[in-house]
């Protein structure tokens, strides 16, 4: 099909992403400590309220993150980018926390790529902490 018979998406942004969790207590805790985010949304529904949506979120962030027990699978596995302005302050503070599942401390070493580092949150999900310069 070419470019110029294709209808265009009426999909606009990606509001919400979502992580598979052993906890939703305890992830909602990590996420909300550990990176600082807030709670967006956290709400039952279903028959007899059985099940939960909860979404987090940097402040002043758009999208959102929800954690969400297995339905098919165990947890963990995801992956998501997050951004920051500098990325080296930011591998400070969450190594300063202690206990946060870490890779080394970012640098320079790859021309082109962004600087960044990695971390796994308490269920293996994956989060890729990039610096974007402010402005």
């Amino acid at each position: 099909m070419s470019n110029d018979t294709k209808a265009r998406s009426g999909i606009s942004n990606i509001g919400v992403v979502m992580f598979t969790v052993a906890d939703q207590d305890a992830a909602k805790e990590w996420y909300t400590t550990v990176l600082g985010f807030e709670v967006r949304s956290d709400s039952r529904f279903g028959p007899n309220d059985e099940y939960r949506w909860l979404e987090v979120a940097p402040p002043g962030s758009a999208a959102r993150l929800a954690l969400n027990p297995p339905m098919f699978d165990q947890p963990g596995g995801g992956s998501i980018g997050v951004e920051t302005a500098d990325v080296a302050a930011e591998h400070a503070r969450l190594s300063a926390i202690g206990g946060v599942d870490l890779d080394a401390a970012p640098d320079d070493s790859t021309p082109g790529a962004p600087k960044l580092f990695m971390m796994r949150d308490p269920d293996g999900n994956n989060i890729a902490v990039v610096e974007v310069p402010a402005g």
